[in-house]
């Protein structure tokens, strides 16, 4: 007779969930025996930390479109989930976190760990629930995995420990709760928009004369569509961060990233269009978008909810992107004027021998956009490229140019550190064979530093680069610029992350030299197995966006004499590109 968490893990699988990462403990005793003898159907993917768990679920369900499953202990392993469920919240993956509790009878009498994770995870879950008995986790299981999917989102099961071990013999089923009346399977269906804001968005866009679209995550498996809606509006696309693979970055149509990461032919192209077609995205900073009454809005959604948040939308397509896109075309006239499509390809050329700039200098200390660069050049056609949060995210937005049949994530609108690690092992996970890339700050990577020793355990074909430069470069830049404020406690104790690679199985690599980068990424290409290639880059190299706002050059000059290493600062930005960034007008 299987016990509650024996129902649990047969969910799972009827689900067609195939990996569960999580770190064992006492309080989920019971659901790791039930993995443990179900290990040729479902794998369990051990972490070095809950928060990688949680990272990794997000990642995974990101990479894949399919449930990401998280698993952690009562108490701080529950807590210690909430960072990469976030992720997820923010992003719209869907997740599914099982928790561990205390003895039923404990639960609230002051026991260890004794932690209500149901009230915990009530803000971060779409589903949240704390099972009873086997009886009832026949009902929840599949509702949580059904809700996360439903509503993209985080669903949440915690079951206290003896309960887990509880036969469906000893439970006590109501009259109401009839056996194997809940079918484990996930129900979707083709989302269309309404006809008529179909048919008022075709309008909009037919009548402007200077169209430009914004893609996001959302517009992932409709890169035809789009690239057709570019094609007959002649209208530039810009990219916001989490759909940089949506278009490669050399497509003709795209001016490629948005925002204070992004370039200027992007940001320019969304000041002057008169029409706006947002596809899939909720990119957060409306400074970056027209000036409301300057351009029409249409935007295309899944999420009615979103529709309209961040612009003053004239035609809301709530529907699947590459469905909606569709039946769109079939109603827009291929537009004779090229010209607002051709001025963005113009400055599209212009920055990219601005960036070239930057990636050619044989400057020491190391530019970080040089290795960056190289980096990029070597990743084969079918790589997986994760980046963190940092500045490392400037560099690998900009400086890395995403190919056809390769795919990019990041933590996006939570935009965490200690992301891009986690993320790059989920991919291998979830991509077994396929070559995994990561761009990593040094902030970032030494919060999750352990985990390179799970992409050894699993042997994840990852090349890690570590752009060190012994500080929280962005944090440095974003105190200087958003508040004037000169740079102070972003300074890190160094850390020799080739020897720690080498410590845990690995391969490590460092480069310090412009001379040395090709050899050194040719070796660490060529090496079999997780390697780490650290990068020690100029500390002193400024995070700019496309052009400098007048409040952040007044706030970065005023904070810049006090700045320690001001010296190197400012003859850094006296060189180009940087000094034209500076001084943009």
């Amino acid at each position: 007779m299987p016990n509650t968490a024996d129902i649990l893990v047969e969910t799972l699988i009827n689900w067609k969930v195939e990996v569960v990462f999580g770190l064992p403990g006492d309080g989920i005793n019971g659901i790791m025996e039930a993995l443990r003898t179900r290990q040729d159907r479902i794998r369990f993917v051990q972490v070095r930390h809950e928060e990688s768990a949680a990272f990794m679920a997000a990642a995974y369900a990101k990479w894949t479109g399919r449930l990401g499953v998280c698993l952690a202990t009562s108490g701080p392993g529950g807590t210690h989930l909430l960072t990469g469920l976030y992720d997820a919240k923010l992003d719209q993956a869907p997740v599914l976190a099982i928790t561990g509790m205390q003895f039923h009878d404990l639960i609230e009498t002051c026991t260890q760990q004794d932690v209500d994770l149901t009230r915990v995870f009530n803000d971060v879950a779409v589903f949240n629930a704390q099972v009873t008995d086997a009886t009832h986790m026949e009902n929840l299981a599949g509702l949580a995995c059904r809700s996360a999917l439903a509503k993209r989102g985080v669903a949440h099961l915690s079951i206290a420990s003896d309960v887990q071990e509880l036969p469906l013999s000893q439970a006590k089923r109501s009259k109401r709760n009839r056996p194997s009346h809940v079918p484990d399977r996930w129900f979707e269906g083709s989302r269309l928009p309404d006809p008529r804001e179909l048919e008022r968005a075709a309008e909009i866009l037919n009548s402007a004369g200077k169209v430009a679209i914004l893609a996001g995550r959302g517009a992932r498996g409709a890169s035809a569509e789009l690239e057709r809606t570019a094609d007959l509006l002649a209208a530039p696309v810009a990219k916001a961060l989490l759909g940089k693979a949506v278009l490669p970055d050399h497509h003709p149509y795209t001016t490629g990233g948005i925002g204070i990461l992004g370039t200027l032919p992007s940001q320019e192209a969304l000041e002057t269009c008169d029409a706006l077609l947002i596809v899939g995205s909720t990119f957060p900073y409306i400074e970056y978008y027209p000036e409301p009454g300057k351009a029409r809005g249409v935007q295309i959604d899944r999420d009615a909810q979103r529709i309209g948040l961040r612009y003053p939308v004239e035609a809301g397509l709530v529907g699947d992107a590459a469905e909606t896109l569709r039946l769109l075309n079939e109603k827009l006239a291929r537009k004779s004027d090229r010209s607002f499509l051709e001025k963005a390809q113009a400055g599209m050329q212009r920055w990219r021998a601005a960036m070239a700039l930057a990636e050619n200098k044989d400057d020491v200390p190391l530019k970080p956009q040089v290795v960056v660069k190289a980096f990029g050049e070597r990743l084969p056609e079918n790589a997986i490229l994760a980046t963190d949060s940092g500045q490392n995210t400037e560099m690998a937005a900009r400086h890395i140019d995403i190919r056809e049949g390769q795919d990019f994530g990041v933590s996006g609108t939570l935009a965490s550190m200690a992301c891009g690690l986690p993320y790059a092992i989920a991919a291998g996970i979830a991509f077994p064979g396929r070559p995994v890339f990561a761009v990593v700050g040094d902030g970032g990577f030494a919060m999750q530093l352990g985990e390179f020793s799970t992409a050894v355990r699993y042997r994840i074909p990852l090349k890690v680069l570590v752009l060190k430069n012994n500080m929280l470069n962005q944090i440095a830049w974003e105190q200087m610029m958003f508040l004037g404020n000169p740079q102070f406690g972003c300074e890190l104790q160094p850390i020799d992350f080739a020897m720690a690679a080498e410590a845990m199985g690995g391969i490590g690599y460092s480069v310090a030299q412009p001379d040395q980068v090709e050899s050194v990424l040719d070796a660490a290409f060529a090496a079999e197995g997780p390697v780490v290639i650290e990068a020690v880059v100029d500390a002193y190299e400024p995070m700019m966006p496309p052009r400098m706002p007048p409040d952040y050059e007044s706030n970065f000059r005023k904070a810049l004499p006090e700045t320690p290493g001001h010296e190197m600062i400012e003859e850094n930005i006296s060189e180009e590109p940087l000094k034209s960034l500076m001084n943009h007008d």
